[in-house]
């Protein structure tokens, strides 16, 4: 299923608001988040319109985490970060996604949870590029 009105679903200019597509793997669309205050930080979306883990059979959500592990894998080979935060909302945005927020220790939001979007830190479209390429080459 495909929502028309959703950033996952339909991408272009709805995702490009707050994220750079880096590729798709087996279950899922890998997007490095523009606002990088953690750097790396990036989301990964369930390749079908589905809300909630639970509207995935066992195999389809067994294979979703294979594909969640792999980016945080990536992450941390390309940016080495002391730990990697995962987040699941929703509320709003019903497209089953984690958000993957490196942490690095005495840095930025360490010890407590990840804000949605702190927008304080953006990078060039180089700088961008430079970031996929690092995680792509761990993929």
């Amino acid at each position: 299923m495909v929502d028309n009105n959703c950033a996952y679903c339909v991408e272009g200019d709805l995702v490009a608001k707050f994220g750079i597509k880096i590729c798709e793997l087996e279950t899922s669309k890998v997007y490095l988040f523009k606002e990088q205050s953690h750097p790396g930080r990036c989301i990964v979306a369930h390749k079908k319109h589905v809300g909630d883990m639970n509207e995935l059979t066992a195999e389809e959500r067994a294979a979703y985490f294979e594909d969640v592990a792999k980016v945080a894998r990536a992450i941390m080979a390309a940016f080495h970060p002391d730990k990697v935060n995962y987040g699941a909302y929703g509320d709003t945005g019903h497209h089953l996604h984690f958000h993957l927020c490196p942490k690095y220790k005495d840095e930025f939001e360490w010890g407590g949870v990840f804000l949605m979007n702190p927008d304080k830190k953006y990078l060039s479209d180089a700088e961008y590029a430079e970031m996929i390429e690092k995680i792509k080459s761990h993929l």
